[in-house]
Formats: structure tokens, sequence, C-alpha cells
């Protein structure tokens, strides 16, 4: 067995001593700027996680952004098309209008030529029927006084 000297106790009483010191001044002088270092990375960690989330969410925003605009370009573009597809109607509606109304106008202005070629030509029929009834009688049939015979006369034969 082992029997304890006064060497022996004494080399444990200065380890002792040593641990203490080293402990005591050593350790905190080293403990400190490990300590430091240790926060400032996970300070600079921090930071990183934060940052990274900052970029995830300007990424989103970013995309709202564009989605929000693309959707604005199609409203407005959308909005264009019926804008165009409503002045066109409009238009196509004005110039069926303008060219119903020239039609009828031109049709009422036919009828009225008509109707006038109508009267001219019973005149001159009746006309030509008096010279041919005078020529026939030998004698001058006074038109004035038998207006109503023509008028009568150019009636029926317009009747057919």
């Amino acid at each position: 067995m082992l029997q304890p000297n006064a060497t022996f106790i004494g080399q444990i009483i200065v380890f002792l001593l040593l641990l203490w010191f080293i402990y005591s001044f050593v350790v905190p002088m080293i403990a400190k700027p490990v300590n430091e270092r240790y926060k400032r990375i996970a300070d600079g960690l921090a930071a990183a996680e934060a940052g990274q989330k900052e970029l995830e969410a300007a990424g989103t925003r970013a995309n709202d952004i564009v989605r929000e605009a693309r959707e604005r370009a199609r409203q407005i573009d959308d909005q264009a098309h019926r804008r165009s597809q409503e002045t066109m109607e409009s238009a196509k509606q004005a110039a069926e209008a303008e060219g119903a109304r020239i039609i009828a106008a031109r049709q009422a202005e036919a009828a009225n030529e008509a109707a006038r070629a109508r009267d001219e030509l019973r005149r001159e029929y009746g006309t030509l029927v008096m010279q041919g009834v005078s020529q026939l009688l030998e004698r001058e049939v006074d038109a004035h006084a038998h207006a109503q015979l023509i008028e009568r006369l150019a009636e029926r034969i317009a009747r057919g």
C-alpha cells in the first residue's frame, strides 16, 4: 500500500494551489474572449437568419407586387378591349343609321321623282289624247273647259 509522505502531500497542495490559480485567473482571461467570440458568432447567425427572413419576405412582397401589376395590366387590357368593342359597335350602329337615313331619303326622292314623272306623263298623255280627239273631230277642244274630263281620263289610264 501506498503511504503518503510529506513530499506527496506537498505536491498535492501545490497541485491544488495551481488548479485554484488557473481556475481563478487564467481561465477567466481565456474564457472572456472565447465567450465574446461565441456571442459575436451567435449574433452573426441571428442576423443572418433575420436577413434570410427579410429576403424571403422581400421576395414574397416582390412577387405580390408583380402579381398585382399583372392583374392591373390585364384589367386595363380588358377595359381597353371593351371600350374598343363599344366604340366599334357604336360606329357600326351610327353607320347603319346613316345608311338607313340615306336610303330612306333616296327612296323618298325616287318616289317623288316617280310621282312627278307620272303626273307629267298623265298631263302629256291627256294633252296627246286631246290633240288626237281634236284632230278626229277636226275642231279645237278647250283644255281648260274639259280639264275635269282630262283628269278622269288620266286617272283611268293610271289605274290601268
